[in-house]
């Protein structure tokens, strides 16, 4: 699974390039375009810390030293336009990404929930283990 994350994070900050740095007519739409930045590097940010999930600084790095290094480089190509409004976004959809992967880690890596309800054991019949069943405690 790793292996396959870390390639997925290749794939995508590839595309990503291209998309960012290709001439204008030669970029994909999908719709409208802080949309597509956001999903992109939203995906960008979830691969990387599923592949690289003990490393959660550098992958947050990465995805924030990509979104501003590609938004740069945007500003020596005469048809495009480097902001800082669009590498804040990009920053941030991939940092959510990455925040995503790790509420999947930590809800993957609880213990099941077991009912402690007061009753519930007796309500739905359980196996001794309802307060109604168990033996009475002598005082």
């Amino acid at each position: 699974m790793t292996s396959i994350s870390r390639f997925t994070a290749l794939v995508l900050l590839a595309a990503i390039t291209f998309a960012t740095l290709s001439p204008i007519q030669m970029r994909p739409h999908l719709g409208e375009a802080n949309m597509e930045r956001a999903l992109a590097y939203a995906l960008f940010g979830l691969a990387l810390a599923f592949g690289f999930r003990a490393r959660l600084m550098h992958t947050m790095l990465l995805v924030c030293a990509a979104a501003g290094v590609l938004e740069l480089l945007q500003a020596v190509d005469p048809g495009r336009h480097a902001r800082l409004q669009d590498a804040l976004v990009k920053a941030a959809a991939g940092l959510i990404g990455i925040g995503l992967a790790r509420i999947v880690f930590a809800v993957a890596s609880r213990p099941p929930i077991v009912r402690q309800v007061r009753g519930f054991e007796s309500q739905h019949g359980s196996a001794g283990n309802s307060p109604a069943e168990r033996a009475p405690v002598s005082r």
